[in-house]
């Protein structure tokens, strides 16, 4: 589907029918009970819309079914850029009283969703030098503010002129109950592949880590069953966050009966600590190089190479309706403030 590009600004008494109008895009701004812009839309050729939100109600979503709107050019560079809102069934965009809305200097209306769409682009690309960047609000025309003072507040942020809508290689994408990461497709030539995991995986386990307490060997399952597994192997790594000890899995060192796997003692350095099982993360689009898997997430124990995980822990992603919190990129758990990842220490084979 192509992309629109505005055409004119109906009246009051233009508004129904240029939103009843089946053919016709349009965005409709309601200023009070009896006032509406409608700003109707014609396609562009050289251009493709692609929408985001949630596929179906879910009960006290916060996710709209139309959050956003990605518009990509159909030709080199293949610029993308992402705009708030998206058209509905009958192809239409609405902005109720209580939503945040304005017209500019130039004439043109533009607004904001009630819980708005947030975007970071990282400093420095997608990669192992990447940094955070600063979260900013997009409107529904795609100009850049600041954040406004809580999610649904209605007066929106200020226009920062020098920044765009463009999607970069690694911007990630808040919808207010999910977190999107936009990867380029030259950005994902240079990201490992499942291939590369799995060796890595294999190195791993070819190095026969072993359990300093139960002298057992132990090893990662491979990717496929990782994503499969209900329950736990017999072989699976566990580890002690507090210090990252690796094991196999014991049943002692219990320093509360309410929750067993919270607080265990180190049987190799004595630290307590939360005592968790470890995955390998399987998605290769979130690794910011191709290092080995020596860190995991903590409190989750999702694992992967040292800078990936560094980076993801430094990234605070928005919860609630103003709070920031850095999460696994894997399974969403929000990371323990006071230790967002911790070294993993293997022992080899004795023999």
């Amino acid at each position: 589907m192509c992309w629109m590009k505005a055409l004119l600004y109906s009246a009051v008494s233009e508004a129904v029918g240029a939103v009843n109008c089946k053919g016709q895009h349009s965005i409709s701004y309601t200023l009070s009970r009896n006032q509406t812009v409608v700003v109707e839309y014609c396609h562009d050729k050289d251009t493709d819309m692609f929408q985001e939100g949630e596929d179906a109600p879910i009960t006290q979503s916060t996710i709209s079914r139309f959050a956003c709107r990605v518009v990509c050019q159909r030709s080199p560079p293949f610029t993308a850029r992402i705009y708030a809102a998206g058209f509905d069934s009958s192809k239409n965009i609405f902005l109720g009283e209580k939503a945040a809305k304005w017209k500019n200097p130039d004439g043109h209306m533009d607004g904001l969703t009630t819980n708005g769409v947030l975007v970071m682009h990282p400093r420095g690309g997608f990669t192992e030098e990447s940094k955070p960047g600063v979260w900013r609000e997009i409107s529904v025309c795609g100009d850049v503010y600041t954040l406004r003072e809580t999610r649904s507040a209605q007066t929106r942020g200020k226009l920062v002129e020098h920044e765009s809508n463009v999607l970069q290689d690694g911007s990630l994408v808040d919808l207010c109950g999910a977190t999107l990461l936009w990867r380029t497709a030259d950005g994902l030539f240079h990201t490992p592949t499942q291939k590369h995991l799995e060796a890595l995986r294999q190195e791993v386990n070819a190095a026969r880590p072993q359990c300093p307490v139960g002298l057992n060997t132990l090893a990662f399952p491979s990717m496929q069953r990782s994503r499969a597994l209900a329950s736990l192997e017999d072989k699976q790594p566990w580890v002690y966050l507090a210090c990252g000890h690796v094991h196999g899995y014991h049943d002692w060192g219990h320093r509360s009966e309410r929750e067993p796997n919270a607080q265990r003692e180190c049987p190799m350095c004595r630290t307590v600590g939360p005592y968790v099982p470890l995955w390998l993360g399987c998605e290769p689009a979130f690794y910011v190089d191709t290092g080995a898997p020596t860190h995991a997430f903590v409190p989750c124990g999702h694992v992967c190479s040292e800078k990936s995980v560094k980076y993801w822990s430094e990234i605070p992603l928005p919860h609630g309706t103003h709070a920031f919190h850095a999460a696994c990129p894997f399974c969403a758990m929000q990371l323990s403030l006071s230790q967002g990842c911790a070294k993993l220490i293997f022992q080899g084979p004795i023999d």
